[in-house]
């Protein structure tokens, strides 16, 4: 029986062009559903632009647009540019659905019956300023723990406790920097100690599989949890179904992971058959993992779980492969200090696959990294381009041009040709598992040794020699070396789809290498199918470009 996949990916703000490392974990999401389709496996890999709460009314203001018109342009860029990096969503959607709506209230209204919602009031921070309550996350301060000056109202990424606005020594608003005032207010709030018993007996079995990032905090939050405030003082967002809360609406974070079932729902009803979700959402066969940053972990280890578990019969989370930070240059993406290069500049200059590769060998998976243009070039250059595009285009030209474009008939290899085949195959099931456990960067350096020990191969064999003394041992040489080339495309599949696509094409298929099924292998290419004109997979990164980026990089940095 086939596994069932759910993915879920961390939903953007809809309220500016996305950067770089948001791309992180949707790509990292991307190949591992990729994977799993050519597996064979039945995926619904969803997420959506999430257009509520504060950010997008402080955009609004700026702009002086309405919050919805904000959202809906912002929504759309970020739809163009998720398929211009290839992103493989079953469905991509946002907030401001009904459906969302009505998913979200009962959600909201099942907590409240089986008791984990109480009303109560708290003191909020209100900036005088810009004439607003502070949703936690615009609240910044002093972690009142562990001392880190830029902690946030709703937890400190320094030392993983969860916080509330209040805790913060010296808090400001996130947004003009002026110091806020508490008053009181009525709220619900989701009863996370009640719930904190049966979060800890999920969560620590799959502890062993999780990223140590991940475990580190959610221990770490279930040791210091609290209750936390599911409503606010806001006008844009999801209404409260209780009468008498007019006014105030869900909190943001709380409606935004509620997300992930009601995308489900919406995309079933989109195929026909409304009841589709139910198969990821209601059977304990299905496995669920999230992809998210590290400043989304308390949302899916501690409060989507503990959403779920009150609610009861839903699908939990199997892991939560979360990302550590990717910085610019060395410095955190900052819109306001001129560090940050968006994905509309990028995928207009650069291909996508190039992206994808490089932040899968250089990405944040258990540990900050930095982009930088330099590292980009040379691995794009080096490795990208210079070790797997040339082999391809080297082997496909020689096909191409000396063996009249067809591939030579089916033969037995050679012992070098046997044990190079014999190691791809071995990678297929050895880079297959390191995807399956959420280990990426691994999984990509394996199938790069794969590709080296090609190259090798094809060198030390030296068609172009061959073909003056030998045909039938040119034909074998290049057999086996399309043989192997076939079986590195789909290794490569779920990391450069496009440039996996166009090769399916050059080897002589006709059908879509991503519709594919039951084909995480290495099938065997026909001896006598025709080849097609190939051409180089990937571009090089010339010096001019990235002179050209590090010049606007430092002028950016310094306006």
């Amino acid at each position: 029986m086939a596994e069932r996949i759910f993915i879920g990916v961390a939903w953007p703000y809809a309220n500016y062009i996305l950067h770089l490392g948001h791309q992180v974990l949707e790509v990292a999401a991307d190949v591992f559903a990729r994977y799993h389709r050519l597996k064979g496996s039945e995926v619904l890999m969803v997420s959506g632009s999430d257009c509520h709460g504060t950010p997008i009314t402080v955009a609004a203001e700026t702009e002086g647009k309405t919050p919805a018109e904000v959202a809906s342009y912002y929504h759309a860029r970020i739809v163009e540019h998720f398929e211009q990096l290839g992103l493989s969503y079953d469905l991509y959607t946002h907030t401001m659905t009904d459906n969302h709506t009505e998913t979200t209230q009962e959600i909201f209204s099942a907590l409240l019956d089986r008791g984990y919602i109480y009303k109560d009031t708290m003191e909020m921070l209100h900036c005088s300023s810009c004439d607003r309550y502070l949703p936690d996350r615009y609240v910044l301060g002093t972690c009142p723990h562990c001392g880190f000056e830029d902690a946030r109202g709703d937890q400190c990424d320094d030392c993983g406790r969860q916080l509330n606005p209040t805790d913060l020594k010296a808090p400001r608003c996130g947004t003009c920097d002026a110091p806020p005032q508490p008053r009181r207010t009525e709220h619900f709030f989701i009863d996370l100690k009640k719930l904190a018993p049966k979060i800890a007996e999920w969560f620590e079995p799959r502890a062993e599989h999780m990223r140590p990032n991940v475990v580190r905090f959610t221990r770490n939050l279930l040791e210091n949890i609290r209750e936390r405030a599911i409503t606010r003082d806001i006008d844009w967002g999801v209404p409260v179904p209780v009468a008498g809360f007019e006014s105030k609406r869900i909190y943001v974070w709380f409606d935004a992971v509620i997300g992930y079932l009601s995308a489900s729902r919406e995309w079933a009803a989109k195929t026909g058959d409304p009841d589709a979700w139910k198969k990821w959402w209601t059977d304990d066969a299905c496995r669920a993992y999230y992809f998210l940053g590290k400043d989304n972990i308390p949302f899916h280890t501690i409060i989507w779980p503990g959403m779920l578990i009150g609610v009861g019969g839903y699908t939990l989370p199997e892991d939560v492969p979360a990302n550590e930070y990717l910085t610019m240059e060395g410095k955190q993406f900052s819109k306001s200090r001129g560090v940050v290069i968006k994905i509309d500049h990028f995928l207009e200059n650069y291909q996508a696959d190039a992206l994808r590769f490089f932040i899968t060998l250089n990405g944040p998976e258990t540990s900050d990294s930095s982009f930088t243009w330099k590292s980009f070039q040379q691995r794009i250059n080096d490795e990208l381009v210079g070790k797997w595009g040339n082999l391809v285009h080297r082997a496909l030209h020689f096909a191409f041009n000396k063996l009249d474009g067809v591939v030579p008939a089916a033969c037995e290899p050679d012992a070098a040709g046997a044990e190079l085949l014999g190691k791809i195959d071995g990678v297929i099931v050895r880079a297959g598992e390191q995807v399956a456990a959420c280990r990426f960067k691994e999984a990509l350096l394996t199938i790069m040794e794969a590709v080296g020990e090609g190259n090798v191969y094809f060198d030390k064999k030296a068609p172009w020699k061959q073909i003056k003394e030998d045909r039938s041992a040119c034909e074998q040489t290049i057999y086996t070396i399309l043989q192997a080339i076939n079986g590195l495309k789909t290794l490569t599949a779920p990391f450069c789809p496009f440039g996996a696509g166009r090769l399916h094409g050059y080897l002589g298929y006709d059908d879509d290498l991503h519709a594919q099924t039951d084909a995480w292998s290495r099938a065997p290419l026909p001896g006598g199918q025709r080849l097609r004109q190939p051409e180089p997979l990937f571009r090089k990164v010339e010096d001019e470009q990235i002179e050209k980026e590090i010049a606007a990089l430092e002028e950016n940095s310094k306006s």
